[in-house]
């Protein structure tokens, strides 16, 4: 492997290799589930606004009492009592995630050297063809490509 900030530093074994991989994969799913609450927040905040225009609609439409049931009912309500969807995000920030990210960090650091990625990039160098332009080591690749094809 041509990539030292992925290469294994010396005495790091296979099991803490493995252990670090699946900690960072706990992460990249947690990460996807912060940004699935940012949407939820994002949605909620859009569906807030769009009760402005259903209100003002409902009023022309001469439902002047269902406009004012959409207006104090919805429009601004917490989503759980006494949060709205900001809150949220923030408390899981300051709870959770920003633990998460702090212990997976530590734990490459102190375990890894601070060489994060250790399992995928020997996942990659296993999975990869030798010599294939397409499948360096390194995102600088030592083959590169040219319009007429490998470079060499």
């Amino acid at each position: 492997m041509d990539d030292d900030g992925h290469r294994r530093p010396e005495g790091v074994s296979d099991e803490t290799v493995e252990a670090l991989g699946s900690l960072s994969k706990a992460l990249e799913t947690t990460e996807c589930a912060r940004g699935h609450l940012f949407a939820f927040h994002q949605l909620t905040g859009s569906a807030d606004f769009e009760l402005d225009r259903a209100g003002e609609l409902l009023r022309a439409a001469g439902h002047e009492d269902w406009a004012e049931r959409v207006r104090t009912e919805l429009v601004g309500r917490n989503v759980i009592p006494g949060h709205w969807t900001f809150q949220i995000v923030e408390a899981y920030d300051r709870s959770y995630y920003q633990a998460f990210r702090d212990l997976e960090r530590s734990a490459v650091d102190r375990l890894a050297g601070g060489r994060g990625h250790l399992y995928e990039a020997e996942l990659k160098e296993a999975r990869r063809t030798r010599d294939h332009p397409d499948h360096t080591p390194r995102p600088d690749g030592s083959a590169t490509r040219t319009p007429d094809g490998p470079a060499g």
